[in-house]
Formats: structure tokens, C-alpha cells, sequence
């Protein structure tokens, strides 16, 4: 027995942000055919490392939509850390073990990219409104009437905000950002070139007593390194020359201090209008979790937005509300255990940061009908696996393939929900 679910024209949707998470989301309502604008405050798109790991659910994510040999080819594997220890020598680690593909599993590993690499091949061919913001939201029959700082209005049918943790969408609708901010931990991060190090490594420099003094990122396909260190008065060429004379900063780039922000909206959608993203959740960039979970919240909504149903639409929060404060939950853990000072605070290898294992079961869309289910459920990610001419990811590609529910039915465009006996 089927349950035919079409994809409708919905009118126009309105996405505010224009970072991976607004560029990915433009992505999937452009496979459906549907008409969007994209608009972001900022003259430029963001053009700094920050978030610079891409986790194997995303990389999935980014083969559906036709991108990933273009990530492949632009990122690498995160180098060994070497350790220059205080009292001399070195001390290298992984943050991770590398793991073989398998059918199931063909993106096991961690992607380093800088984020600006990221929002460059998400934006190639997206009509992306720079230097355009939005100031007012108006609800009228049928949807929102937007008021961007041009002095335009527009008429949309959905508007989605994309725009960050200030996100000018979520205060527009006082909607709570609950969390803490910790004020007192506050890290550096900066984009450099440099000469007299290696780039087979990211560097770190311990300080007493388990604390972090700096790292030395190289990012791979540029000649920049990502340094990081505790908020100091000194310049990042000084902190570099503070560990070590024989390196010389010759350049700096995007530079930004971060502080410890923990918080996550109280929820995702008021009618016609979502929050996804940074504007939902912010995290630690411990683990890297928060830029997936972005990337993800807009796959997850794109095909949503493209039904039209209000009912359909309320299992983006639904789906998406509990996996965000999970992951949240995960980044501060591993936030705290570098404050404090924790002996293995580096290390990177529980497999639930590889996002594999989110699922939606017992959601409204994920119903198990199966007696004994095994050990793929209903609303857990699909196993990829070799098919006679293809693999299953190419049959759940495109814009109109047959789903199994439990497949996640994020791919599709016109989707069944089957039954599994």
C-alpha cells in the first residue's frame, strides 16, 4: 500500500542568511523548481576559516545534491596534531583514526575545509542578494510581507532565517534564545600565513598544567594556516613568535574572538516563517557539530517548504528541535572538557560525532509497521549499498525517486511512505 505525497508550487520563500546553512537550503528548493531570493546583510560572503570540519552525514548530504567531488577535490583529511611539548620534544596524536569506506559507509571520515571554501561551493550558481537586509516582518493573507533596508517590500509565501546567532528574523519574532554565554572564555581565532612550519601537522603548543597556549592549522588546498589561542592582548604574529622565533607571521587575514556561546531557540517555526542554523542553535565549535547541524537543518527543510503542508512543516521542528539540543549537549560536554584542562580534551573518536547515527524515530513521519524491525528503522539515516547498476544513494537521488521511509525522505521530491513487512 502507497501514500503519494506531491510536491506543489508554493510560492515565493524569503531566506535571510547566506552562509552553508541559507546556500544549502536555496539548493534544495531549487532541485524542486521553486522560486526563492536569497538575501544577506554583509557586502561579501563570509570570507574566514571558522568552521572548518564537514562530518560524514554532511558529506552524504552534499553527494545528494551533485557537490561532493567537488568538496573531495577542494578539502583533505585533518592532519596528525604534533604536540611541542613545554619541557621540549614533541608528542603526535590523531584526533581521530582514519577509517576505510565501506558500502555502507562511504564518507567515514572528517572533511577539512575552510568554511569559506564551503560557502563558495554552495554559492555557485546561487543569485545570492548581497548587501541586503532585512528589517521588517509583516504577517498578511497567504504568508509575510518582508521590508528589506533597500526600502523594497516582498510578498513571500515562507520565510526561513538563516542569518546567524544575532539573527534579526528570531528577535523580529521574539522568539527566546535560551543558553548561557560565558564571557570569560573567549578564544582567537585568525587566518595566517606563515613560514618556518610544516604542513603535514596541525601544531599545538600546551601550556602548564594541561592548558591550550595555540595551534597551527594548515587548511588544506591554500598555504593558510587557522590559528587559535585564548584571547590575549598580544597580535596573532606575537603569539606565534612567544612559542616559537623561528616562525614568522607574513600575513593575516579574517580574525574574529569567540566567545563560549551555548543556546538554542525555543522553537524553529512561527507560521510561515523557520529558523535554521546558527539562528536556531549555537554551539562550541568543539567537535565540530554546528555548521553540520545547519547544513542539515536546511535539507531537512527544503523538501518540506516544497509540499506546502502545514502538517508536513510541523515535523521540521518536531525532527529537527531534539537533534540540535543533542548535539548542543555534545559540543558543550566537549567545550567543558577543554576548559577544563582535561588530559584527552583533544581526542575525537565517539562515532555519534560523525552524525551516522541521528535519526528521527517515533516522529510523526517515521512509523515503524514491522513486527520485529532489524536494524535499519523507520527515520534512521539509509545505508548506502551496491545495486545491480547503481548503489542505493543514486535511487534515492534526484527529484523523484521511490523512498523507503526509512531511508529519511529528505532526497525526494515526490516520495512514498511504504509499508515494510
Amino acid at each position: 500500500m502507497f501514500t503519494e505525497l506531491i510536491f506543489t508550487e508554493t510560492g515565493l520563500t524569503v531566506i535571510v542568511g547566506a552562509g552553508p546553512t541559507g546556500l544549502t537550503l536555496a539548493r534544495q528548493l531549487g532541485r524542486y523548481g521553486l522560486p526563492y531570493r536569497i538575501v544577506d546583510r554583509s557586502p561579501k560572503l563570509f570570507d574566514g576559516s571558522r568552521a572548518k570540519g564537514l562530518q560524514p552525514r554532511t558529506l552524504e548530504i552534499l553527494d545528494d545534491l551533485g557537490l561532493i567531488s567537488r568538496f573531495l577535490a577542494a578539502g583533505g583529511a585533518y592532519p596528525p596534531l604534533r604536540a611541542h611539548l613545554p619541557g621540549g620534544g614533541t608528542h603526535e596524536f590523531r584526533l581521530d583514526e582514519l577509517h576505510d569506506p565501506v558500502p555502507s559507509v562511504p564518507y567515514p571520515n572528517l572533511l577539512m575545509i575552510p568554511q569559506w571554501r564551503t560557502s563558495e561551493l554552495l554559492a555557485d550558481g546561487i543569485a545570492v542578494e548581497l548587501g541586503t537586509g532585512l528589517t521588517g516582518l509583516t504577517r498578511i493573507d497567504g504568508g509575510m510581507r518582508v521590508t528589506l533596508d533597500t526600502g523594497e517590500t516582498v510578498d513571500a509565501r515562507y520565510v526561513v532565517g538563516a542569518d546567524g546567532g544575532g539573527s534579526t528574523v528570531r528577535k523580529l519574532l521574539g522568539i527566546g534564545f535560551e543558553g548561557e554565554t560565558h564571557e570569560e572564555e573567549r578564544m582567537l581565532v585568525a587566518d595566517v600565513r606563515l613560514t618556518g612550519l610544516d604542513r603535514d601537522h596541525w601544531h599545538v603548543w600546551p601550556g602548564p598544567e594541561r592548558t591550550f597556549r595555540l595551534g597551527l592549522c594548515p587548511l588544506p588546498g591554500t598555504d593558510w594556516f587557522q590559528l587559535t589561542a585564548p584571547a590575549s592582548p598580544l597580535s596573532p604574529a606575537g603569539l606565534v613568535a612567544a612559542v616559537d622565533p623561528s616562525i614568522t607571521v607574513t600575513e593575516v587575514g579574517w580574525t574574529s574572538e569567540y566567545r563560549a556561546n551555548v543556546r538554542m531557540a525555543s522553537r524553529f517555526r512561527d507560521g510561515d516563517v523557520f529558523l535554521a542554523g546558527d539562528a536556531a542553535h549555537v554551539h562550541s565549535p568543539a567537535g565540530g557539530q554546528g555548521l553540520n547541524t545547519g547544513i542539515q537543518d536546511a535539507y531537512n527543510l527544503g523538501w518540506k517548504l516544497a509540499t506546502g503542508s502545514s502538517t508536513i512543516l510541523d515535523t521540521y521542528e518536531e525532527e529537527r528541535l531534539p537533534v540540535a539540543a543533542a548535539v548542543l549537549g555534545i559540543s558543550t560536554r566537549l567545550h567543558r572538557r577543554h576548559a577544563d584542562g582535561e588530559e584527552d580534551a583533544m581526542r575525537r573518536d565517539d562515532p555519534v560525532l560523525r552524525q551516522l547515527s541521528l535519526n528521527y524515530r517515533g516522529t510523526t513521519l517515521a512509523a515503524e509497521h514491522r513486527p520485529q524491525p532489524g536494524a535499519v528503522r523507520a527515520g534512521d539515516r539509509a545505508p548506502d549499498a551496491p545495486l545491480t547498476n547503481s548503489r542505493v544513494f543514486d535511487l534515492l537521488r534526484g527529484r523523484t525517486p521511490p523512498c523507503w521511509l526509512s531511508a529519511g525522505p529528505e532526497s525526494c521530491r515526490s516520495f512514498r511512505f511504504r509499508s515494510v513487512m
